[in-house]
């Protein structure tokens, strides 16, 4: 029987590809990329590494992508590694070896099934991008930060620091995914990524004890404008669900009352 040679890294983008320059310099056949915080041995004839994350070695893995395909497509990769999908580290081995193994461009080449099934699963990230970027409702705190919680289906915290930081250049802000326990705080300055300890971490829509005289008010106006303009007699609550999921309502201001 052939042993599977499987790679186990910390889960960070870095890590993978770390990971994935290991397989070239080694030579290996028959390889599994799999973060720690999901990995779990089932086979006997399984030979495990441990990959230690190196960033000169990930950047040279991806300065190598930089060179060979077009900035969307390169953009791809780590999209398709921010959905989380169960065996995405591998499918993406998979596509870069074909790349890496091609004169060509070959980062479109759709009759391949691992280059179309990325190409799949980056359309649905782009569209939770996409609609964090247009469901995300901040709330103006007591410390004058403004607050947003979420719980994206994919990891899209990373994609959304340009937008906000071009949106809110004046204010505080933290954008906090409760799911995966990290969030991107803008302090004036810059962006940069946090996550609080175990006992202090945001758990889910900000208590009302922590938000400002300023916002409670302007919540209960916007409650009382959103039902004054929502029209009974035009309700059509599928096109509703179909344009704003419900899975997003916890966290959408209109849909709450203080």
């Amino acid at each position: 029987m052939t042993s599977t040679t499987t790679l186990i890294y910390d889960g960070s983008f870095e890590g993978f590809l770390t990971a994935v320059f290991t397989v070239f310099e080694r030579k290996l056949e028959n390889v599994v990329i799999s973060a720690s915080a999901t990995y779990a041995s089932t086979s006997l004839f399984c030979t495990e590494i441990q990959v230690f994350t190196e960033k000169d070695k990930a950047e040279r893995v991806w300065n190598t992508l930089v060179q060979k395909i077009k900035k969307k497509q390169y953009a791809r990769i780590f999209q398709a590694f921010l959905s989380e999908q169960p065996g995405i580290e591998n499918t993406l081995l998979r596509t870069i070896q074909y790349i890496f193994s091609c004169t060509a461009n070959t980062a479109n080449d759709y009759s391949h099934p691992d280059i179309l099934a990325i190409a799949q699963i980056t359309r649905k990230v782009h569209r939770e991008r996409h609609r964090m970027e247009a469901f995300i409702r901040f709330e103006h705190t007591k410390d004058d930060t403004y607050i947003a919680t979420i719980e994206p289906d994919f990891n899209v915290i990373p994609l959304l620091s340009n937008h906000f930081e071009k949106r809110y250049a004046d204010q505080k802000w933290l954008i906090y995914d409760v799911r995966r326990s990290y969030g991107i705080y803008y302090d004036l300055k810059k962006v940069e990524v946090i996550s609080f300890l175990e006992d202090t971490k945001l758990k889910g829509k900000i208590s009302s004890k922590l938000l400002s005289d300023k916002e409670k008010g302007f919540q209960k106006l916007w409650k009382t404008y959103y039902t004054n303009v929502n029209i009974a007699s035009r309700n059509n609550k599928k096109l509703h669900f179909q344009h704003v999921p419900k899975r997003y309502w916890k966290y959408l201001t209109e849909k709450h009352v203080i």
